[in-house]
């Protein structure tokens, strides 16, 4: 039964995951849906069939102007400029002057004039902050457009955002909104956007952070509930903030705030492939990042043969008791059927050793893997 949250922001799909006895809880100051049911059962359907999230939360900004393209190539951390066609999207670091990571997002290339990004939904309000002291600091011509609901400023529609993560994500979108199939050549991390007479214009987007296939769909904010209405007629439950942390965490992917911060390198939590230090092109944060040592790696820890869930800032030992790093996000898998976590640890640990990680006050042994842990819904082979 949910909740009544005080003070909280919600998404236009609130009243959806109330009218299906949704769990809510406060997440970063919204109100969203954590499980509708079985947390375990939700994670098991987007590894085995598919199911939706709402992410309208997130915040989605669009760039707009004839140098667009030159200021997101110093903005960003990747190099913007290997967007050649529209629909192609981009993962970047975004960095602060001392190499470290702001917020770490996916940008899209629209047309040469227009971009796209999405950013992570606790670091927002900051982001743009940041962003909006760049255009002025490189005297840029750019202009900003915000789209969440509760940043938007003028006559700007706010946009919302549904996940449809699973093996069967695609062809069930594609029976639920007939029109989308035209998206059914969209490479992975590529988008397109289709216009569907019922609900307008839906730009799908062929990413996500579960470790399975799907669209992360994008409408306005006015459209969103019956988008929703629409996918779920095609059988697609929903699954909630809960799930997805245990998908994301076997997947081995990030979350910013939690496994990343403004004082944490990009080559300290194993996106250095996302940074492209081509001698051609400066952005910020690049000399510090290029000054600067790497000091830990994040890694994966399988605690074998345990259920103890490690808590983040969790101490992580070597096994002579020396504190060599610490948990930045633990969970149960339900894949996988052990305790996972992951840590940020100093880089002379070798893969495949073994550490120890208090947990409750209990010293519990772990072997440091590989990311990620589970790729297209079964375990990788760990050494």
């Amino acid at each position: 039964m949910s909740q009544t949250i005080s003070h909280s922001l919600r998404t236009p799909l609130y009243e959806r995951h109330r009218f299906i006895r949704a769990r809510m809880a406060d997440v970063g100051g919204w109100e969203l849906p954590v499980a509708y049911g079985s947390q375990i059962e939700e994670h098991h359907t987007v590894r085995e069939d598919a199911a939706m999230f709402d992410f309208s939360h997130m915040c989605v900004i669009d760039v707009h102007g004839t140098d667009a393209r030159m200021f997101l190539g110093k903005l960003l951390a990747n190099d913007i400029g290997k967007l050649k066609s529209p629909g192609k999207a981009l993962y970047s670091c975004m960095l602060n002057s001392e190499g470290g990571v702001i917020d770490d997002l996916v940008v899209y290339y629209l047309d040469a004039e227009y971009f796209r990004i999405v950013l992570n939904a606790h670091a927002a309000s900051h982001d743009i902050q940041w962003i909006r002291s760049q255009i002025v600091a490189m005297k840029s011509s750019v202009s900003l457009v915000v789209r969440r609901q509760d940043l938007v400023t003028g006559d700007v529609e706010p946009l919302a955002i549904i996940a449809v993560q699973g093996p069967n994500a695609r062809e069930k979108v594609f029976r639920a909104i007939p029109s989308t199939r035209a998206a059914d050549k969209v490479k992975p991390f590529n988008s397109i956007t289709v216009y569907d007479s019922a609900v307008g214009e839906l730009m799908l987007a062929r990413t996500g952070k579960t470790g399975e296939d799907g669209f992360e769909l994008i409408m306005l904010a006015k459209h969103a509930v019956q988008v929703w209405d629409m996918l779920r007629s095609a059988g697609i439950c929903a699954a909630g903030l809960d799930a997805w942390d245990t998908l994301r965490l076997e997947a081995g992917m990030h979350l910013n705030g939690r496994d990343m911060d403004p004082q944490t390198s990009p080559f300290d939590v194993g996106l250095g492939w996302s940074v492209d230090l081509g001698l051609e092109r400066d952005f910020v944060g690049k000399a510090a990042l290029c000054a600067r040592r790497q000091t830990r790696q994040l890694v994966g820890l399988a605690f074998e043969g345990s259920a103890a869930v490690a808590r983040a800032q969790s101490p992580v030992m070597s096994l002579q008791g020396e504190v060599i790093g610490e948990v930045t996000s633990g969970t149960y898998s339900p894949t996988l059927q052990i305790a996972i976590a992951l840590a940020l640890i100093t880089p002379d640990i070798k893969f495949g050793s073994y550490v120890s990680v208090e947990v409750y006050n209990k010293r519990v042994s772990a072997k440091v893997v590989r990311l990620p842990f589970v790729r297209n819904g079964s375990q990788v082979q760990q050494q």
